[in-house]
């Protein structure tokens, strides 16, 4: 069979007419060239599908039983085309984005995420919660269609921009000495000799090696006395009065009594929030219409 979809619409406007000559002024094509095509699709199928004398016209049980499969055609592809060209204009899909703890807490990020929800809001945005380091591998797979990350070193195959600069600051409990500072600001070498609650290693945050080079800059060796993997979970030990530490400022967005947030004096106290993609891999038209919301923002 080679049934073509302009068959199956010139016999919809037939069997909805039940005249061929009306059908032809619907298609916009005369009568002769019409029958002579019905003719065909009726060969194709190896059944009549009309009834037909010089009076009237009639669909056959045939082509009752066709009109039905032929109308579920055109609809699923018209679905299909209608689905395609939303998909071009961004306006349906599926995006997945790594994130670190922090993400939900930069009012920027979440301010695109929901001003790009809110315009585009049949695209599925699947965010999926891993640290830094452990982003990479799914976005050199193509799991993830970028990342937001703290910056760190990146194979060849991917490529950042930079979303914005943020400060770092002192996480103490409240009745601590350095929580009395009447500005609220401290000088990292302050921190010196504390006993801190920080990342474990194994982890595998930016947030570990990127601390960790700020206090080395000021000799400051930190005495760990508690290696957790999140950050939630640092401000939780903090609270409970078991060291201090240091994280970005958005976390000071999450409010608990015991707990106070305090500045750094130092200017080099500063992390960096990339976006990251795959150089190779070719967005589609919604991923990039929300990393262009992003960098705007």
């Amino acid at each position: 069979m080679n049934i073509e979809l302009r068959h199956l619409r010139y016999f919809i406007a037939v069997a909805e007419t039940l005249h061929f000559g009306r059908a032809a002024e619907q298609l916009h094509m005369s009568q002769p060239p019409l029958s002579q095509q019905i003719q065909i699709l009726e060969q194709q199928i190896g059944a009549r599908l009309f009834d037909r004398n010089n009076r009237n016209v009639k669909l056959t049980p045939a082509g009752k039983q066709f009109l039905q499969q032929a109308w579920l055609i055109i609809e699923q592809v018209n679905q299909a085309a209608d689905r395609a060209g939303r998909i071009h204009r961004g306006e349906l899909g599926e995006i997945t984005i790594g994130f670190t703890s922090s993400t939900p807490f930069i009012q920027r990020i979440s301010a695109s995420l929901l001003a790009f929800r809110q315009q585009h809001p049949a695209v599925h945005i699947q965010m999926v919660e891993t640290n830094t380091k452990q982003q990479i591998e799914p976005l050199l797979t193509g799991k993830f269609d970028m990342g937001v990350m703290r910056n760190t070193a990146l194979p060849e195959a991917l490529s950042y921009r930079l979303l914005l600069r943020e400060a770092l600051v002192a996480v103490v409990h409240r009745e601590h000495p350095l929580a009395k500072q009447p500005n609220g600001r401290i000088s990292i070498l302050q921190l010196a000799n504390q006993p801190f609650v920080f990342f474990d290693r194994k982890v595998g945050t930016a947030l570990y090696d990127e601390t960790l080079l700020l206090l080395k800059q000021f000799a400051i060796t930190p005495y760990i006395t508690q290696e957790v993997g999140e950050a939630m979970t640092i401000i939780g030990l903090v609270s409970a009065g078991l060291g201090v530490s240091i994280l970005p400022a958005s976390f000071a967005r999450i409010r608990v009594d015991s707990i106070r947030y305090l500045e750094l004096e130092e200017p080099e106290a500063m992390t960096e929030v990339w976006l990251v993609t795959h150089r190779d891999k070719e967005l589609s038209a919604s991923a990039q219409m929300l990393i262009n919301l992003m960098l705007k923002q």
